[in-house]
């Protein structure tokens, strides 16, 4: 059963159209990525389901309750910024126990739970570090146990890896992809990284100008996209152009010699 469901949601922008007419469900416990390039409206979907910002039309479900008009602090849902936004005052283990003072936590709870992350993400005996004693990627990692302290029913990561380089990337998308599995919580992930997507996800959600070009699992994707766009911007070499012809079947006529070949039913849109 879904955890979430959004529907026809759309937001603008003053004159600019952000979204338009999205909807989409996320899976219990699934990895849902939203892939698209820059200003496809990735993280204007995700900052709406976190209540950050308010939809103009359309509604986002979880449970089957509609929460648009829920403020952010009630709808139980981790976070985890591009920049992490730590607080530079806390130590490591105080940032993670942040999102638990307010729960009704008790001490023991809270140290119990801070261990326990601690060790899960790899960051044993750092706990009284503050962030700046932190690389990039440490930051990265406190950040993601801050969001899933309370035990939140989804988590929404925007670009969590954009700005480490490349080999850290690597090992860090794989520590998410192990942890979210471990955790089994329902995941909203945005990225504008094809490889980092293929590899993580179990959806992905393809975006451009503000409205879905296509759906699929990676494999899907990549071994037969529905779209050029999709083709085309998960680097694809194999498009070519071609002409539809009709005789007594359906066939694309394409520039090799006189090479016609049929198109499949479930294509003859």
């Amino acid at each position: 059963m879904p955890s979430i469901r959004v529907r026809n949601i759309s937001k603008k922008f003053e004159d600019s159209i952000a979204i338009e007419d999205i909807s989409f469900d996320v899976q219990e416990g699934e990895l849902l990525t939203l892939l698209g390039p820059s200003g496809s409206g990735k993280t204007t979907v995700l900052r709406l389901i976190a209540g950050l910002i308010k939809p103009d039309t359309g509604q986002i479900l979880f449970d089957e309750k509609d929460i648009s008009g829920i403020p952010t602090e009630e709808r139980n849902i981790g976070f985890v910024f591009q920049s992490y936004a730590l607080f530079p005052h806390l130590t490591v283990a105080e940032n993670i126990a942040f999102g638990l003072e307010t729960r009704g936590w008790s001490r023991t709870e809270k140290e119990d739970r801070v261990r326990e992350l601690l060790q899960l993400v790899g960051l044993e005996g750092k706990g009284k570090r503050y962030p700046r004693q932190l690389s990039g990627g440490e930051q990265s990692r406190v950040a993601l146990a801050r969001a899933i302290a309370p035990n939140p029913s989804l988590l929404l990561l925007d670009e969590p890896l954009s700005a480490l380089d490349v080999s850290l990337r690597e090992n860090l998308r794989k520590a998410i992809r192990e942890i979210q599995q471990q955790v089994k919580i329902s995941t909203v992930y945005v990225t504008h990284d094809q490889e980092e997507a293929m590899e993580i996800s179990d959806r992905i959600i393809i975006l451009n100008h503000g409205r879905i070009v296509e759906v699929g699992t990676p494999r899907e994707l990549y071994l037969q996209p529905k779209k050029v766009f999709t083709a085309q911007f998960l680097g694809i070499s194999n498009v070519f152009s071609a002409e539809i012809i009709r005789n007594d079947d359906l066939l694309l006529k394409v520039p090799f010699g006189s090479l016609n070949v049929p198109i499949p039913l479930e294509h003859q849109e």
